[in-house]
């Protein structure tokens, strides 16, 4: 079994790589394990967007800038996402058992400098989608 991956968030180009935040390599002539991550990022940027897109249009709210404290924001993403969930299930879909993640932890905010465990943390994960473990079947024509 692979030694455990942290959890990250998924961003684009227009991000700072850091421990925290998973971004696609840049440049054209990219090896083969590096256009696989470019390209599972790119599907998993594109299904958090439909979701959110989902969201967005039932709830109104967050159509625009939620422009209130980060407590409050945190709190009216939960309340839209239970109401989803809530009418979800009112109307006869059936929600499977919600995805319970432990050991998340609230991120630490600093000064991070792009280093060396940066760059080599989002190599593990590229190492990681071409492994036997973590590949699929049908990637190779993706890219």
């Amino acid at each position: 079994m692979a030694e455990p991956m942290p959890f990250v968030f998924v961003a684009d180009e227009g991000f700072g790589l850091s421990t925290h935040v998973l971004r696609p390599y840049s440049g054209k002539c990219l090896t083969v394990k590096k256009r696989v991550l470019n390209y599972k990022l790119s599907r998993a940027r594109r299904n958090i967007e439909c979701s959110f897109g989902i969201l967005a249009n039932k709830w109104r709210i967050l159509h625009r800038p939620l422009n209130v404290d980060l407590t409050l924001c945190e709190d009216i993403i939960k309340v839209c996402c239970v109401l989803h969930n809530f009418v979800r299930d009112r109307d006869g879909f059936q929600i499977e058992d919600t995805l319970t993640i432990e050991g998340l932890h609230d991120l630490e905010y600093g000064n991070e400098v792009r280093s060396q465990k940066v760059i080599k943390l989002r190599d593990k994960f590229a190492d990681y989608f071409v492994s036997e473990e973590g590949a699929l079947p049908w990637q190779m024509d993706r890219i």
